[in-house]
């Protein structure tokens, strides 16, 4: 009886080691698949390289750490955004390591596409300007707006009502109307 039941506990951990195995190719596949939002998020979050680095790490590792408990209810990159956007504004409440030696953003030390016009270049630095002014719920709104998100999903991610969203956005366009026509 004793070798039987040793035999079915070494089968029953062979299982859990599949299992495990089975969820860690999951969770690189649908890393892999879905690693742009961790770049956006962490390009709109910091712009110290050093500090994009690492909070791009960091959403790693919480993805890794949370990933157990994603239930699929929710699309992996609902969830995801979800996980990287807390992560997000936990680092940014933190301070991130190289906040003290943040200058004002300068769109020619970053990568920005533009059709080569000074008139042009002066617009994209001002929208970043715009970007950098917003506080962390208004940027994240703006990232998922323009991840073309439905306003569903972005209440579904931020923890607000479809209706807020909504207002929110609308007063988040005004603004950046408002300040990309003064600049």
């Amino acid at each position: 009886m004793t070798r039987v039941h040793n035999r079915t506990i070494q089968m029953g951990q062979q299982a859990l080691l599949m299992d495990a195995a089975d969820r860690n190719t999951q969770f690189r596949e649908l890393l892999e698949r879905h690693r742009g939002i961790v770049f956006k998020v962490a390009n709109a979050y910091c712009r110290d390289p050093h500090d994009r680095a690492d909070l791009a790490q960091e959403i790693a590792t919480q993805l890794w750490r949370a990933f157990p408990r994603y239930d699929g209810e929710r699309t992996f990159s609902t969830w995801m955004y979800r996980v990287a956007l807390n992560v997000a504004l936990s680092f940014r409440r933190s301070g991130g390591r190289h906040e003290q030696l943040l200058v004002p953003f300068d769109a020619q030390l970053h990568d920005v596409a533009a059709n080569g016009t000074d008139e042009s270049d002066e617009r994209v630095r001002a929208l970043y300007r715009c970007i950098d002014a917003l506080d962390p719920l208004n940027r994240a709104l703006l990232l998922l707006y323009l991840e073309e998100r439905s306003y569903r999903e972005i209440a579904d991610i931020l923890g607000l009502s479809e209706t807020n969203v909504a207002t929110k956005i609308g007063r988040l366009k005004e603004r950046l109307r408002n300040d990309m026509s003064g600049a």
